[in-house]
């Protein structure tokens, strides 16, 4: 049962709800009521185009994109999800002015309405310069736009890709021109120069020229022109995209930005090596005229004829005279054939004097080798060698063992010297004029093992040879 409390209007408050008389209106849910409200939103704001400057922008990993619209007096948060977030014809910043066109809904999970914005757009010309500043001064602060980085352009490319329509009078225009002066081969890769993808297509071709190998089925070409004609800053607006100019800046051939008109500038001339105020000069930039190169050829190849003449002339004239200051043949051979007839004459003397002397020593050699004197060193030779037989008969160990010597050796034949060895050896062999005799060393140990067989006498010594008689068969 409720308890009624006083309050100030004179009602009665309650503690517990209850049914009143005439209230027929139930109690509805959260959840109930922020769907009523979402269905009154999206019934009576299903399209809507509101303008405002972009504030929080930014993408998340997802794709979305979420930012808020705001003026002087007030802020509305606005969602583009990942499909036509992916098809933005520009890059949304903080600060830049846009009509967003979408469909006003609520967010039931914080009690907030939103704007589902199916497309984005620049409101104005004035805000897209703001867009173009502002992003020409962040791509040069990373240093795309320096000049330390340009490449100089080749003097006479090979081979020149364009990156254009392939429809359009660029191209023709182009193509006329580099056949007026310098017939080149070119390479086109078509692509959009306008609308959507026309960014991504023109990054994608800068991209495909430098990544051709050299070499390959399809050249690399020397120097790549990107062009298109004249527009709005709408119409050119391709080209002021960021994958455009990270492309053109990337790109390691050299590059010309033929884009537009003269007074038409976008970010793609900032980040080309080299800018071109219309595709017309872009081809007059890229290839010399060749009549000129060719005149140029002629003089520079008469001048060189000329010189060479000139030098080649003096030259003679050089040769001439110092060829009249040189002296004759003649006189430079007649020392030296004097020379040559002296060295000849000291040559005959001296091998005729050197045969003399061997004639001399021939003749004294020839008395040594008389009859006479060759059997006196014959005798005297003999007579030495017996002498020297009777030395080595004298020395022969076997002639004292016939006077009674003994010659003592141990087990193995080596010869004992000492009575320390003879101890040391135990059995011993005693080596007489008429053979061995084995014995045992009294303290030397064991018994002396049986003879096998007597050892054989010894040789006797040989007579010295009797000197030998001249006889007639003799040489002297």
């Amino acid at each position: 049962m409720s308890v009624p409390f006083p309050s100030d209007d004179g009602t009665e408050a309650r503690l517990l709800a209850e049914a009143t008389a005439g209230d027929n209106a139930p109690a509805l849910s959260v959840t109930q009521l922020s769907a009523a409200i979402k269905r009154t939103v999206e019934d009576g704001f299903a399209r809507v185009r509101v303008r405002g400057e972009l504030s929080g922008a930014k993408r998340a990993a997802s794709g979305h994109f979420y930012a808020a619209l705001k003026d002087d007096n007030a802020l509305i948060d606005m969602v583009m999800w990942k499909g036509q977030a992916a098809r933005l014809a520009f890059r949304p910043e903080d600060g830049i002015e846009v009509i967003a066109t979408g469909k006003l809904t609520t967010y039931p999970g914080r009690s907030k309405y939103q704007l589902v914005v199916e497309s984005l757009e620049v409101a104005g010309e004035g805000a897209l310069m703001l867009l173009f500043e502002k992003l020409k001064a962040r791509l040069g602060a990373e240093g795309l736009f320096d000049r330390e980085g340009k490449q100089p352009l080749p003097y006479l490319p090979r081979v020149i890709g364009v990156v254009t329509s392939p429809t359009g009078a660029v191209i023709r225009d182009i193509l006329h021109r580099l056949a007026d002066r310098c017939p080149t081969r070119v390479i086109l890769w078509p692509v959009l120069v306008q609308g959507e993808g026309a960014a991504a297509q023109v990054a994608n071709a800068v991209r495909g020229f430098d990544a051709l190998a050299p070499g390959g089925p399809v050249p690399r070409p020397d120097l790549v022109i990107v062009a298109r004609g004249g527009g709005s800053i709408e119409d050119l607006w391709a080209f002021n995209e960021e994958i455009v100019v990270r492309a053109i800046a990337d790109c390691r051939i050299p590059t010309i930005s033929a884009v537009g008109h003269e007074t038409d500038v976008t970010l793609a001339d900032y980040a080309a090596d080299m800018r071109a105020p219309t595709p017309t000069a872009a081809a007059e930039m890229a290839v010399p005229v060749r009549a000129e190169l060719i005149a140029q050829l002629a003089t520079w190849r008469s001048r060189m004829t000329g010189a060479a003449t000139r030098q080649r002339a003096l030259a003679g004239e050089r040769l001439t005279a110092l060829a009249r200051h040189l002296p004759k043949r003649e006189a430079l051979y007649a020392p030296q054939r004097q020379r040559l007839d002296d060295a000849a004459d000291r040559l005959d003397r001296s091998q005729r004097h050197r045969l003399a002397i061997a004639g001399e020593r021939l003749v004294t050699r020839g008395a040594a080798l008389r009859p006479a004197l060759l059997a006196r060193a014959w005798d005297r030779d003999r007579a030495k060698l017996a002498g020297l037989a009777r030395l080595l008969t004298s020395l022969d160990p076997r002639a004292l063992l016939a006077r009674g010597y003994a010659m003592v050796r141990d087990a193995d034949g080596a010869i004992v010297p000492s009575a320390v060895r003879a101890r040391g050896a135990g059995h011993l062999r005693l080596a007489f004029a008429d053979g061995e005799v084995l014995v045992t060393v009294a303290d030397g140990g064991a018994p002396p093992p049986p003879a096998s067989s007597a050892a054989p006498a010894p040789k006797p010594a040989r007579k010295p040879p009797a000197a030998p008689g001249r006889g007639q068969g003799e040489l002297f």
